[in-house]
């Protein structure tokens, strides 16, 4: 798992730092000018990309409709935990859900402390609230088996908390103006999801049927469409098969009756399957899908894409800042100080700081294996808050009005600069405090 968020922060640099080149050179109007070119899904007259009548543009989609595919996912991910995950024991969820409480409410308190008294800016203030899961645990696994393993189940799950404070955040502060026609219809699909879960219907087309229509009602209620994929996320049955027993038979009666080879070392011969062989591993594959549950399944066949490919093209499309005529003050003044220091240093404060009175009062007890020091140098990643703090930071401000776009273009710049110190702070600290050696793995 570590070794994917590795790999998927990367991307994520490379893909940031992409689009600021390009945003920053010959290309920056082809740039900017791609991603209000207008999409359509059309069947006659109706457009499934279109919103107020209107067809969305390229970033309305990335930002509409393929990041309520990752808010799935993340609810998928949440809803897991909650069942079985680390959020399924209070005793081990307490510690990193009362970080996340101080990681949400001091970086607030830090922008409204920092930003000027302005209602416009001060739409900002969920901007530096997030953690981003692959960015801080793709720093962390750089480290090895030097980090405890209680520590980075920590960061899992306080980053997993900071996502469903973002999701609250998201569904109560930016909605527009209600359309209560297709709240209704919506509500409507949401009772025929929770009916399909509640009868155990397993089949993933069910789901992704109507989750399609709830995500289109939703778009055009005036909530934010991205709730549409929690909603969907938390309507999938968990439940497995109540003949699980049956199928794990079922699979070892097909793998005896496939016949084995003998293989020498490195040079064996494979032939052609049979016809008979090719049957017997599509029992295999069937009994295995029936083992499954629809949540897992669907998790796990989400990961991949939403990894590589959302999370990624998301960065490339909204990290692009154009620095021209941008001054360095923006960052000692106004939102891009704020995002940049409720980030930097709101962040750690509010996630240790509550942790470290938990602690103290013997609520809860320091992740184990892990040292003072290292604990508080793991919580100093949780100001890496790339891809959520850009999302709320684009529902803030609107970029089409001019005072707006450069609130807009702060925020961005402050995130980025943000993350970034945060990141190399806590590297240094980490360096520093963590056991030369790598250490065998904590429970």
């Amino acid at each position: 798992m570590f070794r994917t968020y590795v790999n998927a922060s990367m991307l994520l640099v490379l893909a940031t730092v992409l689009a600021l080149i390009i945003a920053n050179s010959t290309l920056s109007e082809s740039y900017f000018s791609f991603w209000h070119q207008t999409v359509s899904l059309s069947i006659g007259a109706f457009n499934l990309f279109s919103h107020g009548g209107h067809s969305m543009t390229l970033m309305d989609l990335i930002n509409d409709f393929f990041m309520a595919i990752f808010f799935l996912s993340v609810g998928l991910e949440i809803k897991r935990e909650i069942l079985v995950g680390e959020l399924a024991s209070p005793r081990n969820a307490l510690l990193p859900l009362i970080g996340a409480c101080g990681g949400m409410l001091v970086p607030v308190a830090v922008f409204w402390l920092v930003c000027p008294d302005d209602p416009t800016m001060l739409r900002g203030l969920a901007v530096p609230m997030a953690t981003d899961i692959a960015f801080s645990l793709g720093v962390l696994s750089v480290f090895g088996k030097r980090v405890p393993l209680s520590l980075k189940v920590f960061l899992a799950t306080l980053a997993v908390a900071d996502d469903l404070g973002g999701i609250i955040v998201i569904a109560t502060c930016y909605s527009d103006h209600l359309d209560m026609m297709y709240l209704f219809y919506a509500v409507i699909v949401t009772a025929l999801l929770i009916w399909g879960s509640l009868r155990r219907i397993r089949t993933k087309l069910f789901y992704v049927s109507l989750g399609t229509v709830l995500w289109y009602l939703v778009l055009n209620s005036g909530i934010h469409a991205t709730i549409a994929g929690v909603v969907l996320a938390f309507c999938i049955p968990a439940s497995m098969k109540s003949k699980v027993p049956y199928f794990i038979e079922r699979i070892r009666d097909c793998l005896a009756d496939f016949p084995s080879e003998t293989i020498n070392g490195k040079n064996f011969h494979v032939s052609m399957l049979t016809h008979e062989q090719i049957d017997t591993l599509k029992q295999i594959e069937s009994a295995s899908d029936r083992i499954i549950s629809p949540l897992q399944d669907m998790e796990d066949n989400l990961h991949t894409p939403v990894s590589y490919f959302i999370i990624p093209l998301f960065a490339f499309a909204n990290a692009g800042i154009s620095f021209e005529g941008m001054g360095i003050e923006s960052l000692f003044s106004g939102v891009g100080l704020a995002v940049l220091l409720g980030l930097l240093v709101g962040k750690f404060l509010g996630v240790f700081l509550f942790s470290a009175i938990a602690i103290g009062t013997k609520c809860v007890q320091l992740p184990s294996g892990a040292t003072w020091k290292a604990f508080a140098s793991v919580c100093m990643l949780s100001g890496i808050g790339f891809t959520v703090a850009l999302f709320i930071a684009d529902l803030a401000y609107d970029s089409s009005v001019a005072q707006q776009a450069a609130f807009l273009a702060d925020a961005k710049l402050g995130i980025l600069i943000g993350s970034l110190l945060s990141a190399l702070v806590s590297v240094l600290l980490l360096h520093l405090t963590l056991p030369k050696q790598e250490t065998a793995p904590a429970v």
